[in-house]
This record gives structure tokens, C-alpha cells and sequence, in this order.
């Protein structure tokens, strides 16, 4: 696997899709300065930065848990390349111009548990700061039209990399 370059923070993002074939989402909560978007853009699926020493896979397992408390699943695919995206500049500020962007490695799970293992609102069993205030299932093929403009072009990518998996 080729390093991500170094000018973007290095990420991870999962596909959790159930059985009939629909992905969750969850509706960001708000990040006050930094939302720059609203509806219908504020939903997402599970993401979030790779630990020093962990691997990507190790970092979607742990990412899934920390904003769903999901932890019964199966690996069904990784995207074969590393999706990146540029942060417009005023969400830039964040990170204070360290990285433009981020990088990520996007891996396809089957959820294999009921949805009332997913809990947004005590993730991780409780030792994590909820990232969404809403949730839901939905075909693969609708996120790019949910997700914040900037980040559309990965989420095409991810749909097409995993659309083997999702409900039409």
C-alpha cells in the first residue's frame, strides 16, 4: 500500500451495510464555526483519523465503534486506492494549515447485528463524544447528494467501489 501524501491527514471511512443492502448514515452534529453546509448535506458515514501504529482496517473497527457502538460485522472489501479531498479554507482553520485535506481508505462491512446495537448517542459504549444526532439506512447510490459538496467527489468513489454490496 502506497503512503498517503504527507499534506493530507490520513483517514479511514466504512460502509456498514446491512442486509437489505442500505448503508448507514448519520446526520453530523453541529460543529458551530466549522459547518460551513446544511441540509440536505450533513449526513455522512462513519470516519475519522488513523492512530500512530494502527492499521487502516484496526482504524475503521475502532472509528465504526467510537460514533456507532457498532462491533458485529464482516469485512466484505477495501477501496483499492486512497480517496483524497481538499478542506475548504475556512475549514482549514481547524487544523491550523497543517493539511489541506484529508486521505482515506474506505473498507465495505456487513453489519451483522439489529440496529438497536446502533447507538449515536452513547457511542462506544458511553466513552465517546457523539459525532451524530440523527441516523438511518440508505442506498449506497444517494450519499453523494448528502454528503458536504467538497467530499462528493470521494463518496462517487466509494460507491462505485462497493456497489457489488448495496441495495439498487
Amino acid at each position: 500500500m502506497t503512503a498517503p501524501d504527507s499534506r493530507y491527514r490520513p483517514c479511514v471511512g466504512v460502509a456498514l451495510i446491512n442486509a437489505a443492502g442500505l448503508v448507514f448514515i448519520g446526520r453530523r452534529k453541529s460543529k458551530g464555526d466549522f459547518d460551513l453546509v446544511s441540509e440536505p448535506h450533513l449526513w455522512q458515514m462513519p470516519q475519522g483519523g488513523i492512530d500512530e501504529d494502527e492499521t487502516p482496517f484496526a482504524a475503521a473497527l475502532r472509528e465504526l465503534h467510537e460514533e456507532t457502538n457498532v462491533t458485529s460485522v464482516e469485512f466484505l472489501a477495501e477501496a483499492p486506492l486512497w480517496l483524497s479531498y481538499d478542506l475548504p479554507a475556512e475549514a482549514n482553520k481547524r487544523w491550523s494549515g497543517k493539511y489541506i485535506g484529508q486521505t482515506q481508505r474506505w473498507f465495505a462491512l456487513r453489519f451483522l447485528g439489529r440496529d438497536s446495537e446502533i447507538n449515536i448517542h452513547s457511542p462506544g459504549g458511553g466513552k465517546h463524544k457523539p459525532e451524530f444526532d440523527d441516523w438511518r439506512w440508505e442506498k449506497l447510490v444517494k450519499l453523494p447528494d448528502l454528503i458536504v459538496p467538497f467530499k462528493r467527489q470521494v463518496y462517487l468513489d466509494v460507491a462505485e467501489a462497493f456497489k457489488e454490496f448495496a441495495a439498487e
